[in-house]
């Protein structure tokens, strides 16, 4: 079911010049008042490791999307900051997004059906060995 819907919206999302990862990294540090997070955060709310992250993140700011900038509390962490082309290409990109996912995942179940799996989806992202329910 993931691998589905994955493979329509990042078809999707190379129609308009973005992979999976490019919009998962705009988007999350656009969830930031100010579009920054340390690397060490972004990773960590991802799910990636770092090295992955700086590797990814270099691509895109070759790109203009994102910059670094040092962190001020860690002389030996750096912040990854949405520019201002960044913020226009996740805005122009957002609608189309939506729609993508909506398409290839949503319009597809009942009501019932979506329902249910934002049951499952509260239980699986309870802590390990807990038992909800």
């Amino acid at each position: 079911m993931v691998t589905a819907v994955q493979v329509g919206t990042a078809q999707d999302l190379a129609e308009l010049g973005l992979s999976e990862p490019d919009y998962e990294v705009l988007s999350t540090l656009s969830e930031r008042e100010d579009g920054t997070s340390t690397l060490h955060e972004q990773a960590t709310k991802m799910g990636w490791s770092r090295s992955r992250l700086s590797r990814h993140a270099s691509r895109m700011e070759a790109r203009g999307l994102i910059r670094r900038a040092p962190d001020p509390a860690d002389g030996r962490g750096c912040l990854l900051v949405l520019t201002p082309a960044g913020w226009g290409v996740l805005r122009d990109a957002a609608p189309s997004h939506v729609a993508s996912v909506r398409r290839h995942f949503v319009d597809r179940l009942t009501s019932d059906e979506l329902a249910a799996l934002g049951r499952i989806a509260q239980k699986l992202s309870g802590a390990p060995g807990t038992h909800q329910g």
